[in-house]
This record gives structure tokens, sequence and C-alpha cells, in this order.
């Protein structure tokens, strides 16, 4: 359980009624994500406010009123779900550039220069944000908010989300390797064993193409042949 004096506000208004609680918040923000469902990690006090500040609490009657519950657990998933989460300056501008890192890893890693075909490095897509401005909600999960971070960048950066199909052919004596290479990157929606290589069709974001074909050159020492067999924008 958090200290109290680490701890913020979380609040949700119903009706002319104000609810109230002390969380963690870092913890609050991960349950709000999905990352942790243990609501009893999240809370500084077993307790909902009418005034955290001033210590006033809700009578039973108003909980059961506006939750169906007086259970202080289930009240509580419910305002940090659904309510808001005061943060500190500090706070709110450290989750936003995280949410910033992690939106601009899942561009780099789906999106390419249409002209080139070749993929953005992760820092200039960040630049990129940066420079157009792009406001990112530190609640929001980052594949909701890919789209609109798209729309602002290509005013600036020439970028296409697209996935590409392609053939793998490696020899037989790498082919238990690679086989678990590609299988940690991407689902296998074709492959063919013969009695010198394994051959395999998959589809990965175009941003990728470079690390899965760095990690078979590797492997093969330059000894497998790759495809491309369909391009398609997301």
């Amino acid at each position: 359980m958090v200290s109290i004096e680490d701890a913020v506000i979380a609040r949700i208004t119903r009706g002319e009624e104000h609810f109230e609680i002390m969380v963690d918040p870092n913890k609050a923000l991960d349950f709000k994500r999905g990352k942790d469902d243990n609501i009893e990690n999240v809370l500084a006090v077993n307790e909902v406010f009418k005034d955290s500040k001033k210590g006033e609490r809700h009578a039973t009657e108003d909980l059961q009123k506006a939750f169906g519950t007086t259970d202080v657990f289930e009240i509580a998933k419910k305002i940090i779900l659904n309510g808001e989460i005061q943060l500190t300056t500090e706070q709110r501008n450290k989750f936003m550039e995280d949410k910033k890192k992690e939106i601009a890893s899942i561009i780099a890693r789906q999106g390419i220069d249409p002209k080139t075909k070749l993929p953005h490095p992760e820092t200039r897509i960040t630049n990129a944000m940066n420079e157009a401005r792009v406001h990112v909600d530190p609640f929001k999960p980052a594949k909701e908010q890919i789209k609109i971070v798209l729309e602002k960048i290509q005013e600036i950066l020439p970028i296409s989300l697209e996935r590409i199909e392609i053939a793998i052919r490696v020899p037989i004596e790498y082919a238990g390797k690679a086989n678990s290479i590609v299988r940690e990157i991407t689902n296998v929606k074709k492959e063919e064993w013969t009695s010198d290589s394994w051959v395999a069709v998959v589809e990965i974001p175009a941003g990728m193409q470079s690390d899965i074909y760095d990690k078979l050159n590797k492997l093969t020492a330059g000894k497998v042949d790759v495809k491309i067999i369909k391009e398609h924008k997301i």
C-alpha cells in the first residue's frame, strides 16, 4: 500500500456528489491501462471520501446509491477506470513522454517512407511528433492514438503504415533456429520442408522487415533468400 504522502487523488462525480480515493499514481495508471488487476495495491487508504483533503467520508447509503455497492475496492475500480486521476505536472509529463515513446515505437515498426520503402527510426518519429506539437493522452491506449498522430506528423514526415507478405527460404541446416526466430516475430501462414531447405510465407509490418532480415542473415551467414510477395496499406 502506498503512503499517503506519495498518493494522489482519483475522483468521479455522480449526480451532485463527488467521490474521491487516494491512490498510487503509477499503480493507478497501470490499473487503468489493464496492466495490473490488484486494486488493493493501488489504494493508500481503504476509504471513499467526499473531500479527501479534509478527511470527509461518504455515508454508506451515498455509496450504495451512486455505485450499487458499498465495497470500497469495487468502488475504487469504477473511480479509476471511469474517473479522473489527478497527477502532478511532473508525473503527467513523464507519463506523456512514455506514451509518446510507445506510440513512436509502434509507428516505427509498422510504418515506412512510401518513397524509399525504408522504415523511419523511432527518434525521427518522436522528433516529428514534437515538431507537430502532437498531444497524446497518457491514459488512452497507444494503438487508439496512432491514427490521429499519423495525421499530424504526415504533414512533416512522409510515412505510410503498410504490411508486407514475404517468402523466406533458408538452408535446411539453419531451418530449426530460423523457424523459431520467425515464429517469435509473427505467425507463419504457409511453410514447406524439403530435403535442402525450409520455405515459409509470413506477413509482417513493413517497418519490421529489416529486423527479420538482419536476424536471418546473421543466423545463416547471408544464406537466406527473402522475396516480397504482396504489400498493402493498413
